[in-house]
């Protein structure tokens, strides 16, 4: 199937669930149920208000790798015959015994972000913790759930809820961040290491966690992220228009660090987008092989 007619058909089932959200918000139980529940469950007491400067960081960081990581994912599927390898020197890196691996540049620029990728998200949990930020995105109280499903509902009937991501995320972005962070990137982490060429388990395991059922569950996990992305990023822009803030009244926020300042945070937009887009373009061996080569040795075979 072509992938035009998957997105006609998606623009079909979105249609019909904007119908139904909005001929359900005409609803006297519905109409009750969101005042109820609003789409934003409460928070901790104690939690951080706000959004500091080491978070910016680490969502422009997090972003870029990924970005890199689908890129060179995406080059490792539709690349039939890889036209250059690496093969790790003993001798520049690490020693380990045994032969030296050799893998496809593709897999060598995939697993180099990974890498980077993964050293991110520990100094990023590390900080979450630390600084109370975790109180923001993971679920604490059941009226989380009530609350999301009514932050869905008003999002399909255009309607949307109220946005004030600076104190308080609605519920439907807590559960999409806490799924994001404690459940897709561990999985994305553990499949990838399972389909690696250091996985040093062998034995029956492997035959459970197979390299088949690591596949599907990694190439899921980036759909996913892809997903997550093209959302969040339209979001972000369209919920800083429906709520009043401008049109770049959100990236104060996530670029910016700070409660009111559009122009900064479309600065930094700005730049991480053109970073963004030029690394794209250089992930490519082509590029890569001369820096590759000092750490190892770069052939056509």
């Amino acid at each position: 199937m072509k992938p035009g007619i998957y997105a006609g058909i998606g623009i079909v089932a979105l249609a019909i669930l904007v119908g139904i959200a909005i001929w359900l918000r005409s609803t006297a139980g519905v109409q009750a149920f969101i005042a109820r529940y609003p789409g934003e469950a409460p928070l901790p007491e104690g939690a951080p208000v706000g959004l500091p400067g080491w978070l910016g960081w680490q969502h422009f960081l997090n972003f870029f790798f990924m970005l890199l990581i689908i890129r060179s994912g995406l080059l490792i599927l539709t690349t039939q015959k890889p036209d250059s390898f690496w093969t790790r020197d003993n001798t520049k890196l690490v020693k380990t015994k045994g032969d030296p691996v050799k893998m496809s540049m593709n897999h060598l620029i995939h697993f180099s972000f990974d890498f980077l990728w993964v050293i991110n998200g520990i100094v990023f949990f590390v900080l979450l913790f630390a600084t109370g930020q975790w109180m923001r995105i993971v679920p604490t109280t059941w009226e989380v759930f009530p609350n999301a499903l009514s932050a869905a509902i008003q999002y399909l009937s255009m309607n949307w809820p109220a946005e004030n991501g600076w104190v308080n995320y609605n519920s439907l972005q807590v559960l999409a961040y806490f799924t994001t962070v404690f459940i897709a990137a561990p999985l994305a982490m553990i499949s990838g290491y399972r389909l690696s060429e250091i996985w040093p388990i062998k034995g029956e395991f492997n035959n459970v966690f197979s390299i088949r059922i690591a596949t599907v569950i990694h190439v899921s996990v980036m759909v996913y992220f892809l997903a997550f992305t093209f959302v969040h990023v339209f979001l972000v822009f369209a919920t800083s228009v429906v709520n009043g803030h401008g049109l770049f009244g959100n990236l104060s926020h996530t670029f910016g660090a700070q409660e009111h300042a559009p122009l900064l945070g479309f600065i930094w937009f700005a730049v991480a987008i053109v970073a963004m887009a030029a690394a794209w373009v250089l992930i490519r061996p082509v590029f890569i092989a001369p820096v590759a080569g000092r750490f190892g040795k770069v052939t056509t075979r």
